[in-house]
This record gives C-alpha cells, structure tokens and sequence, in this order.
C-alpha cells in the first residue's frame, strides 16, 4: 500500500463524524436543515460510491502489523462515544422544548437514529476486540440504541452459526427483507437468550442470576427511557425511543444484505462447512467503507473477526455488492428491484461454488 494512499485513507475514516455535525446542524437550523443526515447518507455518499469507485488495495503484512497498533485507529472509535452521548442529549432537551414542526419532529429522530446506527457499527468493531475497556465502550452505545444484547449473540452466536438456517441474522434467498426483520429481530435476542442461559450454567448459575447480562441489556435502556422522561418528559422518552428502532432496524437491514442467500453447504459428517470469505457479500466502495470504517469488507471480517478495521483485506474470490451499503440499504427497501439484483449474482455464485467445489475445512457446527 503506498503511503499516501494510506494516509488519504486515514483521514477519510472522519467521514463518520460528519453524522452528528450534520445531525446538530439540522437541530440548530432546523426547517428543510433536519434533512441534511439522511440526504448525506443516503443520497450523496451512493452518488459518491459510484463516482469515486472500489479500492481493492490491501496491506502488506508488515503494514498489518504496523498499523495494527497505532492507537490513531482506536481513538478514533473511541471518541465515537463521547461525541454521540453529547448529540443524544442535545436533541432529547431540544425535543422536550417543543416548538418542532411534523418535518422538524421526523427529521430529528431519524438523523439521531441514523447517529445511532453507525454507533452500532463503531460497537460492533470494538466488540469484538478482547479488551474490557472497548466492550464496555460498544455497550455505551448499543444500550441507547436498545440492542445491548448484540454482542453476546453476534460473536458467539451468528458468526458460528452464519449462512445457515439456524442463524436469525442470515437472510435466505427469496426472503424480502420485511419477512426476515422481525424473525431477525426476534431471532437475536431469543439466541442471545440462549447463549447467556448457557454461559451462566457453566459456571453454575441460573438464568435468572443477576450476572445475566441479557437482562442488563432489557434494564438499563428502559433506566434510560426512564430517565428521559423524569427529566425532560414524554417527548424526550418518545424520541429516544423511535431513534432506537431506526438504529437497530439500520444494523438489520444491513445483516439482511451481507448474506443474503448464501449458505454453508452440509459436509459428509454432518457438520457445515468452514466459514470462509465465500460466506458474506463484499464491498470495496472506498466512500462507504471509510465511512463504515470498513464493515463492507465484511468477507474478511468473518475469516478474523477480532482483525481491526483499517487492516481489513480486500478477498478477490468472495462475492461481491454491485456497490456499497448507503445504497444497497434503499435497493433491500424495494424486494423487486433487490430481487431483480441479487438472486442472478446469488445464482451465478453458487453455481461456482458447485463448479470448483469449494469446501474448506471440516465444519464445526452440527
């Protein structure tokens, strides 16, 4: 990778912060203003995919390591935090003031919502990192957003069980996406129900132990809706209540897309497959990825989950978006136009597959 093109690249992954400038932009100004975060998401970073184009460079392994551990690439999700914390707050007080037009009222909770949303992408990154400090930082913002049970059932749930029928959060091909939200959001947190009953018998509690974190994951945003409405009343609590569904209702439309009608093929034995990079629709759309410090090259992330973002790999043989999430998202929110996209490339894909039988691994999953 050469050293100003990773520099670009560094600086770009601020694109995420525009977010909640634009969100308090919208609160300041307000009228036609509140639409500036879902035209700037959904409008002009896809016209910017399809200007700018793929980037399908990847890093030597010694770029890995280096750029592994610079903590530039940390603060910046860590800041995350703190910032949207602060933009919560300013729209939950402006929202109780009153005084909002209709426009004003849904422009100001969807564009918190939309904030809400790329946090869940941030707490998914640190998620997955093996350090307390960075879970607890991903809860802070999944717990705003409703969805604090994600983690559990994401790391240990759908990335074992993914591309197979007994994971919630793998669409199947045909399926639109208002058929799989709620069987994904229900789906989820019933897994995530499953996985924590079983990691507290293993340590010889039960289910109802006050260690249950799904619990914590129910109990601490309704604390929040509480809290909300104690101190700046109904509105408040109403608007912190409908960003949360935008901003788990975003991360689902987004599972819905990133594996859309694949699937691990059972093996002999019984067992699925070994997850590989063929198990996740790819994007290299560099506007969307620097935005989404790099969740579109979801194929790798699911080969090496705990890989950090800016060392994510470009995998040539995985399948791949005809461009990136910001307009994927409005391609799922039309089943025709998705299904005249997709089911062709999910066809062509796995008669490949069939082709040069690809089966890595023995499986691991019964």
């Amino acid at each position: 990778m050469r050293n100003g093109w990773k520099s670009v690249k560094a600086w770009a992954y601020l694109l995420a912060f525009v977010v909640p400038l634009l969100v308090v932009a919208g609160l300041r100004i307000g009228g036609a203003a509140v639409l500036l975060t879902p035209a700037f998401t959904f409008v002009l970073v896809p016209l910017l995919d399809l200007a700018v184009g793929e980037d399908r460079t990847n890093t030597t392994p010694d770029e890995d390591r280096a750029m592994d551990g610079e903590r530039y690439y940390r603060v910046l999700t860590w800041l995350f935090v703190p910032v949207y914390w602060a933009v919560l707050v300013s729209v939950l007080r402006a929202a109780a003031a009153g005084g909002w037009s209709p426009l004003e009222t849904a422009g100001n909770v969807f564009s918190l919502g939309v904030l809400g949303g790329i946090g869940i992408v941030v707490a998914h990154e640190m998620g997955h990192k093996p350090g307390r400090f960075e879970k607890l930082l991903a809860k802070a913002l999944l717990h705003p957003v409703f969805y604090g049970h994600f983690t559990r059932e994401h790391n240990l749930g759908h990335h074992r069980l993914v591309a197979t029928p007994e994971d919630p959060s793998s669409a199947r091909l045909g399926e639109s996406f208002f058929r799989f939200y709620p069987r994904a959001v229900g789906g989820v947190f019933r897994k995530a129900m499953e996985l924590e009953a079983e990691r507290l018998r293993r340590d010889g509690r039960g289910a109802w132990s006050v260690r249950n974190e799904i619990y914590r994951a129910v109990l601490v945003p309704a604390a929040l809706l509480g809290g909300a409405f104690s101190l700046w009343g109904g509105r408040a609590a109403a608007a912190l209540g409908a960003s949360a569904v935008i901003a788990f209702s975003l991360l689902e439309v987004v599972n819905y897309l990133e594996h859309y009608g694949l699937e691990r093929r059972r093996l002999e034995n019984g067992k699925y497959e070994r997850v590989t990079p063929l198990h996740s629709w790819n994007s290299n759309h560099l506007v969307t990825n620097c935005f989404l410090f790099h969740l579109q090259r979801h194929s790798d992330h699911h080969t090496w989950p705990a890989r950090r973002y800016q060392v994510l790999r470009d995998v040539p043989e995985a399948p791949q978006l005809p461009t990136g999430y910001a307009g994927m998202i409005l391609l799922a929110l039309a089943p025709p136009l998705w299904f005249r996209v997709m089911d062709r490339r999910v066809a062509d894909f796995m008669q490949r597959q069939r082709e040069t039988q690809l089966v890595e691994g023995t499986g691991a999953v019964d």
